[in-house]
């Protein structure tokens, strides 16, 4: 297992809580109940996954801001107050690069450009550095602006492959995608998000060449140990052991 393996817990936002993704049927999402926290707000749901494990990394999906109904700034803002040694990586339903380059202005985490909130690819050049892009799928049919797939010019150095129809599937992961995308961009860290189930799941997407992998439902159920993170994921930095606000989760 290569150790570069990035582990990251995604928190899906809606309506100030965290919520179960499925599919990607928005419609259907509900509050999230988890294993590791008997509340579904976000400080609680996050300080759950810091007890299992010390991420540095979280991605939010702020589901209102996608579908256009309002967003959650203000409740980014407040757990970066709170916990302030983790990266923040947050789709904010921003339609163009300008709009990512100015949440990233804010000093609100990295931006990650979601394709199906897109209207037009960016052009060479044209991502402040660091924004991510997530390359959306349901099923087979691409989210987005054609010219972005097409065209890995247009892709930033970190790219998700968002595979909608996996999420909270129990599916497994997207490999044959993976490879499709790893073939035609070579010098890309791609991660991986959708479908993983298990410890197996990772090894192979590790194997497959995934630079990372965004986690959900599995952390919820309880599929992975504290041991088997800390095998599976690159080593943490040792500061981060003790970001949490010093409470313990909310069970």
């Amino acid at each position: 297992m290569p150790a570069s393996l990035r582990l990251i817990p995604v928190m899906d936002l809606m309506g100030g809580l965290v919520v179960r993704a499925k599919a990607g049927r928005r419609d259907e999402y509900r509050p999230l109940q988890s294993t590791l926290c008997r509340s579904c707000r976000p400080e609680a749901v996050l300080e759950g996954l810091l007890a299992l494990y010390p991420f540095e990394t979280v991605y939010l999906a702020d589901l209102d801001a996608i579908l256009g109904r309002g967003d959650h700034a203000e409740l980014v803002a407040g757990l970066q107050r709170r916990f302030p040694g983790l990266e923040f990586w947050v789709d904010g339903g921003f339609s163009d690069p300008a709009a990512a380059a100015a949440w990233q202005a804010r000093g609100l985490g990295r931006a990650v450009l979601g394709s199906e909130s897109l209207a037009r690819a960016p052009g060479p050049g044209e991502l402040d550095p660091g924004v991510l892009l997530s390359l959306d799928y349901r099923g087979g049919d691409f989210l987005g602006p054609a010219a972005l797939e097409a065209d890995a010019g247009c892709w930033p150095e970190d790219v998700i492959l968002m595979t909608l129809a996996r999420v909270g599937s129990n599916a497994g992961p997207d490999l044959a995608t993976l490879a499709r995308f790893r073939a035609r961009a070579a010098g890309t860290r791609f991660l991986a998000a959708g479908g993983v189930r298990h410890a197996d799941d990772l090894a192979a997407l590790a194997e497959a060449g995934a630079a990372g992998v965004l986690l959900a439902s599995a952390l919820h159920d309880g599929a992975f140990s504290a041991a088997q993170l800390a095998e599976l994921s690159a080593p943490a930095r040792p500061a981060m052991a003790a970001r949490a606000s010093g409470r313990g989760p909310d069970r």
